[in-house]
């Protein structure tokens, strides 16, 4: 994960302003991607957006992204990659 943060564009209806939003891009890659970018903001909420779709976030907490990060490095979604048995 790249944890060069990016400037966010006019934030959606309910989303704190100035979030350090961090990309998720292959080391030394550079350009706009699409890229997937994560924000921790108040409370427990985690936000991510695609760069290509800046506007349209997803929010969740802190707890279901732990959750689903564990359960990336555990393989469990690997089925949803094709290619990937």
């Amino acid at each position: 994960m790249t944890e060069t943060p990016t400037p966010a564009p006019a934030p959606a209806p309910g989303i704190p302003p100035n979030l350090d939003w961090i990309r998720a891009a292959p080391e030394g890659e550079e350009g706009p991607g699409p890229w997937i970018e994560i924000a921790h903001g108040p409370g427990d909420a985690v936000y991510l957006r695609e760069t290509s779709d800046p506007e349209n976030v997803v929010t969740t907490t802190k707890k279901k992204w732990d959750a689903f990060v564990l359960g990336v490095q555990a393989g469990e979604f690997d089925h949803f990659v094709e290619g990937v048995e």
